[in-house]
């Protein structure tokens, strides 16, 4: 137990000092996280995105103590001292009609969180989760001082570009009424900064000024989430077990203090862009509110123990309600969003002495999103920005402590997918994601007798 406590706490204290330095920056560089709050994450540890996403109805993963946010409800099922970190890494390509093909990797902490038994039927549940993501860079150039004269070739470019995210500190608490009822909910603070920018430069005109529009947006705010759990109990030793789920978020506001800077500023003989020479325009300490809309997912699972798990999930969020700084953003309309999510995992042989591969975890799963946006094409309509995704999975065990309190696996999940489309000047976007988790499952705060 020592050796994988130490190899644990290395790993944790190498994962928090990552993390507290990497909030701010953004690992995406999708075109579609310059809308609203950015990529909303959805919140799911690596085992539960291996499984499709499937969550609201999830709580002990083959026997192994999980955290899972979000259902609180899933806390109550937690006996055991467990913490749960991971990191991420995402890569991407994008694919625009008369553009070349883009790529782009990123790699960040992903989570941390711990989740503590208060009794038989409870836990307390914290932790620091992603919420958002926003980072993105286009250019588009256009003659004529942009007209598109294919007479006059003096260029114009017009350069956006954003960056930054929203993180999620949790705390929760999770319990059981009865044989079979779970109840749960989270508190939780919102954060981070938002940063975009527009540029308008002359990049064949030396010396003439360029023009930049700056918004930053700090945001903060609480949030809450809450859910129920039930199962229904089958076979000699109840070991299988059928699961429905409900959570939600609620509706809440977050603030945010915005800063709003028009500038001009010239690139010097090499090419460097110099100091701002001017601020047309600096606005500070504006404040708004920001429109979170409630999010209702739903849940089943049917689990075996130490054999296999299969579920489903469906998600409705209001995203129609949701307001940014008190009106929504140009080219695109907020509309409300669906995802399903179907997956699930086997244990060939959870017992088996000789094949470590038999006792190892195999998950597989899939998921579709209709997503909150609907974005302004070159053909003057709207188009809803939809996505699928394949994932897969592993969980790896580790050797349990000698007296057997302690144990110990390795999540690994993969997902593969794309998003958007390439009619009418929109971008699709193909991505492969990667997800590392460690958990522990430990016996803490344990009295021992010895005669």
């Amino acid at each position: 137990m020592i050796k994988y406590t130490r190899v644990f706490i290395t790993i944790l204290l190498a994962f928090i000092a990552f993390g507290a330095q990497a909030q701010s920056t953004a690992t995406t560089s999708s075109p579609y996280s310059q809308f609203g709050l950015g990529d909303i994450d959805p919140g799911l540890l690596p085992q539960n995105i291996a499984m499709g996403g499937i969550a609201t109805a999830i709580n002990r993963i083959n026997l192994y103590n999980n955290i899972n946010p979000l259902n609180p409800a899933s806390y109550g099922m937690i006996n055991f001292t467990t913490i749960d970190a991971g990191i991420y890494s995402n890569f991407q390509t994008f694919n625009q009609t008369g553009q070349a093909v883009s790529h782009n990797s990123n790699f960040r902490f992903s989570h941390i969180a711990f989740a503590i038994p208060v009794s038989k039927q409870s836990a307390l549940s914290f932790g620091l989760l992603p919420y958002s993501q926003m980072g993105y860079n286009s250019v588009q150039t256009k003659t004529g001082f942009g007209t598109g004269s294919s007479v006059d070739t003096n260029k114009t470019n017009y350069i956006s570009s954003g960056d930054g995210g929203l993180s999620k500190a949790y705390l929760g608490y999770g319990f059981g009424l009865g044989k079979h009822l779970l109840l749960g909910a989270n508190a939780s603070f919102i954060f981070g900064n938002l940063q975009q920018s527009n540029a308008t430069e002359f990049p064949n005109l030396y010396g003439v000024l360029n023009n930049e529009v700056q918004e930053t947006q700090a945001i903060r705010g609480v949030n809450y989430d809450y859910g129920i759990q039930y199962s229904f109990d089958f076979g000699e030793y109840k070991t299988k077990h059928l699961v429905l789920g409900y959570s939600a978020s609620a509706n809440t506001s977050l603030s945010a203090t915005d800063t709003y800077i028009v500038s001009q500023y010239t690139y010097n003989s090499t090419g460097v862009k110099n100091v701002a020479v001017d601020s047309i325009k600096n606005e500070q300490g504006a404040k708004t509110s920001i429109k979170l809309p409630q999010i209702n997912h739903f849940g089943v699972s049917f689990q075996n123990d130490g054999h296999f798990l299969v579920g489903a999930d469906y998600t409705m969020g209001n995203w129609s309600n949701f307001t940014s700084g008190g009106a929504n953003q140009d080219g695109v309309k907020f509309v409300n969003s669906k995802t399903i999510n179907v997956g699930g995992e086997i244990t060939p042989d959870i017992n088996s002495l000789r094949n470590y591969f038999a006792r190892a975890d195999y998950r597989l799963g899939f998921m579709y999103n209709q997503s909150y946006l609907n974005v302004l094409n070159t053909a003057g309509s709207y188009t809803n920005v939809t996505g699928y995704a394949v994932t897969f999975g592993l969980g790896l065990p580790l050797a349990p402590n000698s007296v057997g309190t302690a144990f110990y696996k390795v999540n690994l999940a993969g997902e593969i997918g794309q998003r958007g489309t390439v009619a009418n000047g929109m971008v699709k976007e193909n991505y492969f994601t990667l997800h590392l988790s460690f958990v522990l499952n430990d016996k803490w705060f344990q009295q021992f007798k010895f005669d």
